[in-house]
């Protein structure tokens, strides 16, 4: 039977790394920081053994978007040692993420709240946009998200002087941070 098989099963490491990379992102999104950790260790780990750039550097650009996404705006320096190996669509997406170049997100949750963090980077930003990233990120149970987009509406609301909004914005981020 297995010698009628028409292709041969993919290697070990894609599966692992595969699995390991979203174990990372629903951990980081979560705010589960040290099993998202482990997790891209195991994932950078499975692609450094094939000793492709490439694909290391795609890994990183996964962590930066999901830092992205949580308003974590540090430079993806993973992705930018490996920047001269990478393909020209990795390069112009880690462009994309600091918000030097424009990309059309897709109907992807992830994709979408990275757009949302992408314009707030770039301070093009609607108060609907931040409402949706809000949504977005509670609808999908995305904790360090959640709570990161639930400060920049806090922090309109004080602005605003709108104490209310932003008594209950407090009461929604203490319930979210337990």
């Amino acid at each position: 039977m297995g010698g009628c098989s028409s292709a041969p099963p993919a290697p070990e490491w894609q599966g692992n790394a595969a699995g390991s990379l979203h174990a990372f992102q629903t951990r980081y999104l979560a705010g589960d920081t040290k099993g998202a950790e482990d997790a891209f260790a195991l994932a950078r780990s499975e692609l450094t053994a094939t000793g492709r750039a490439d694909l290391v550097a795609r890994a990183e650009l996964i962590r930066c978007a999901a830092q992205v996404a949580s308003l974590v705006f540090e430079r993806c320096d993973g992705f930018e040692r490996l920047r001269a190996d990478a393909g020209p669509d990795e390069r112009a997406y880690a462009d994309y993420l600091e918000g030097r170049v424009p990309h059309a997100s897709s109907n992807e949750p992830l994709s979408q709240l990275v757009a949302y963090g992408v314009q707030m980077r770039t301070a093009r930003i609607t108060p609907q946009g931040i409402a949706a990233a809000i949504e977005l990120s509670s609808s999908q149970g995305w904790r360090r998200a959640l709570l990161a987009w639930l400060g920049v509406e806090l922090k309109r609301a004080e602005a605003a002087g709108d104490s209310e909004t932003a008594a209950r914005l407090r009461r929604r981020i203490e319930l979210a941070s337990g």
